[in-house]
């Protein structure tokens, strides 16, 4: 043995080669922390003392390679100074650069996932091999930053430029015949032959056959471009990239910059440009954000994890209510690998649900990302009917009929008693009280919510709810089965609304409130749009659909009439009373035309204008900032609230429920953060600058406490 410790090992294996193995003890994966970088260290110094050694394969025991570094790590990290980031990333650096510099031929053996500082430890040894089901990458740019241990010095010079700048600032997860094409990996061979594939390129540079020591060089070197060259590929990069990334998220175009400035450089140069590019972009608010993200996704995954060592298995689900919707859940559960049942009360609904899995199947199909005989497959796992006769056999039923209490509570008591007494039955409402659903069932033990967003394959979010009588097996199934369909559960407390449009009606209250006050509307989106929201509050009511945003709205009222009540009559009332439902019949706020692609485009409607004219009260010029403070602080304290009466478990199930359901702005971490970084004493005193507005903008006295004391909503 030449080296051993916790996470790494390594052994001389034949003929004078060593194997360097990553193996961290205690952890599913192997990834970068602070113990596996200092026995890479240690590791590298044992190799370059030993005297007869030939070449070394570098391989992981796990089944990915590596993961990357350690996010947990990061947030203290990141907290130090510039200067700190920046001697902490050289440090790593001239570890990475060690590993390049042995004395001997070396190649990585990739077996598995290798993603960001696990693909730049592969990038530093002379040559890669890789597993045909290996994926490498460099994901940095998602959490608002880029590589910085050696990845864009690196995979610049091997790949060139374009196919680096796509990878870095794209941050994909590559296959291996595209590594392969590019160049970033020298051969793709089955796992158990991969060690073999190593030995035999360390042969062959030993024997003279291949040259390692000038694939070093050309790795250490300058970027193979003139001046002229380099200026068109770094400019016209910088700026295709700057118009997909946009001004939120700076950390795609700052890679390319740092390239640009360090393609003149040698290595050990071209480091230090990179670290101080790294230090730079990990010091922004986005990073932090979207670092914070990353955490609170994986808490929710352990929460799920959690739930599902109680779950029951669901081998057959079935969905009631055909339709658009329900076509997105049957469509959804057996693509997952779930069969399931469709009912409907008529044969145009089964056909409207099929035609949707249909449409969705085929998109997938032309796209390349699925065979046709696989369509079969996933259309056959969906079983349509129009009576209860195979539900004895149904593990978990979706029951996705009209939004009305009396209708969902004929077809709930119904399907109770066609199903086994053991069966999970859940509602895919909106707004409607779980407990109010719970009343006339027999076994509301084994009742929940399950709200899935529309469209249902495009969503992530999933709200599972839980009424006072839910029992944790229903729960636990239920969230089983929302992962199963590749969701992201979260599970919420009953009150009107739930998380997501409990907090989303503040919001269209704030929007309401302008436009009455004599805001433009379309000034108002394009704020919040540039805000950082997929779309201004307009646009989104016109997606959502007027009919569906004034009976939600009535819903909230009922729920919270002290702030979400309107004694006026609103926009949203003008447009529902005109018939103007939006894009489901092409006018809304805006109106809707087909381009080229058969897509809907919005258009502007000067009617909507002279329609809004009787609930306009006053004709103001609003600021960017009095829109955003008007539009966000009733979002922010709705979510407060939420957190406060125990609907969501904990700040990070707030944000992530925001984020995920309702397009919250990533960059920006979520409504609870946002406060955090405004400083829980600042966003209250400006929402007492609103106060007369009612309210939806008066803060909590608990948030009042929390400003006074110091306090934040994360860490």
């Amino acid at each position: 043995m030449i080296y051993e410790g916790k996470a790494i090992t390594v052994k001389e294996i034949e003929g004078g080669i060593a194997q360097l193995d990553f193996d961290l003890q205690g952890e599913s994966v192997n990834k970068f922390n602070r113990l596996t970088i200092e026995e890479l260290h240690a590791a590298t110094d044992a190799l370059k003392a030993q005297k007869k050694l030939k070449g070394l394969v570098v391989t992981s025991s796990k089944d990915s390679f590596i993961v990357g570094a350690d996010i947990t790590e990061f947030t203290d990290l990141f907290a130090g100074s510039e200067e700190d980031l920046v001697a902490n990333n050289l440090k790593a650096n001239a570890i990475f650069s060690a590993v390049e510099d042995l004395p001997f031929p070396t190649v990585t053996a990739i077996n598995g996932i290798a993603l960001g500082g696990g693909f730049e430890m592969c990038l530093a040894t002379d040559f890669r091999v890789m597993a045909p089901k290996a994926k490498v990458g460099l994901p940095e740019v998602k959490l608002g930053i880029f590589p910085g241990f050696g990845g864009t010095v690196r995979l610049s010079r091997l790949v060139g430029v374009d196919n680096a700048v796509e990878w870095i600032c794209g941050g994909a997860e590559n296959r291996a015949d595209v590594a392969l094409k590019t160049g970033a990996v020298d051969a793709v061979v089955e796992p158990e032959k991969l060690v073999e594939a190593a030995v035999a390129i360390i042969n062959q540079c030993n024997e003279g056959k291949l040259d390692h020591e000038a694939r070093r060089e050309e790795k250490k070197g300058k970027i193979k471009l003139n001046a002229m060259e380099s200026m068109m590929a770094f400019e016209i990069s910088k700026a295709f990239v700057g118009g997909k990334a946009g001004k939120n998220y700076p950390a795609p175009v700052e890679a390319i910059k740092v390239m640009q400035k360090h393609a003149g450089m040698t290595r050990d140069k071209a480091i230090e440009v990179e670290a101080k590019g790294f230090a730079k972009m990990a010091k922004t608010n986005v990073a932090a954000c979207l670092v914070g993200l990353f955490l609170n996704d994986q808490e929710l995954k352990k929460k799920a994890k959690a739930w599902e060592k109680e779950a029951s298995e669901v081998k057959l689900a079935a969905v009631l209510g055909a339709g658009i919707m329900g076509g997105g859940v049957a469509y959804q559960s057996a693509l997952k690998g779930t069969p399931i049942i469709m009912k409907d009360i008529n044969q145009d609904g089964i056909t409207l649900g099929l035609n949707e899995a249909k449409k969705l199947l085929t998109k997938r199909v032309d796209k390349g990302r699925m065979k046709a005989g696989q369509m079969a497959d996933v259309l056959n796992s969906i079983t349509p009917t129009l009576n209860y006769g195979d539900f004895k056999n149904v593990d978990l039923v979706v029951e996705a009929v009209v939004e009305n209490p009396k209708v969902k509570d004929a077809v709930l008591r119904e399907v109770e008693d066609a199903v086994r007494e053991d069966a999970i039955l859940t509602s895919n409402t909106s707004t409607i009280s779980i407990d109010l659903l719970a009343k006339n069932l027999k076994r509301p033990e084994n009742f929940c919510g399950m709200h899935f967003f529309n469209p249902v394959h495009m969503m992530p979010l999933v709200e599972v709810i839980r009424g006072k009588k839910t029992s944790d097996r229903a729960i636990a199934t239920t969230v089983a089965y929302a992962k199963a369909m590749g969701k992201t559960p979260i599970v919420v407390n009953d009150c009107p609304g739930f998380l997501v449009n409990r907090v989303l009606f503040p919001y269209f209250g704030g929007f309401v409130g302008l436009v009455r006050d004599g805001a433009d509307f379309q000034k108002v989106d394009k704020v919040m749009e540039k805000f950082g929201w997929p779309m201004g509050p307009a646009y989104l009511l016109d997606v959502v659909g007027m009919d569906t945003g004034k009976h939600a709205g009535e819903v909230m009222a009922d729920g919270f009439p002290d702030r979400m009540k309107h004694a006026e009559t609103t926009a949203i009332d003008v447009m529902f009373e005109n018939n103007r439902y939006g894009q489901k019949n092409d006018v809304g706020f805006y109106k809707y035309e087909l381009d080229r692609k058969g897509k809907q485009k919005k258009v502007v409607d000067e009617e909507t204008y002279k329609l809004l004219e009787p609930v306009v009260q006053g004709k103001n010029e609003f600021s960017d900032e009095d829109i955003i403070a008007r539009m966000m602080i009733p979002l922010c304290l709705e979510t407060v609230r939420c957190l406060e009466d125990g609907i969501v478990e904990d700040p990070a199930d707030a944000d992530m429920g925001l984020i995920f359901g309702i397009g919250f702005p990533p960059f920006r971490g979520g409504a609870l953060r946002y406060i955090d970084d405004m400083g829980v004493d600042k966003f209250v005193e400006l929402a007492d600058k609103y106060a007369d507005l009612g309210p939806l903008y008066h803060p909590t006295d608990k948030l009042r406490e929390m400003a006074k004391t110091g306090k934040k909503f994360f860490g």
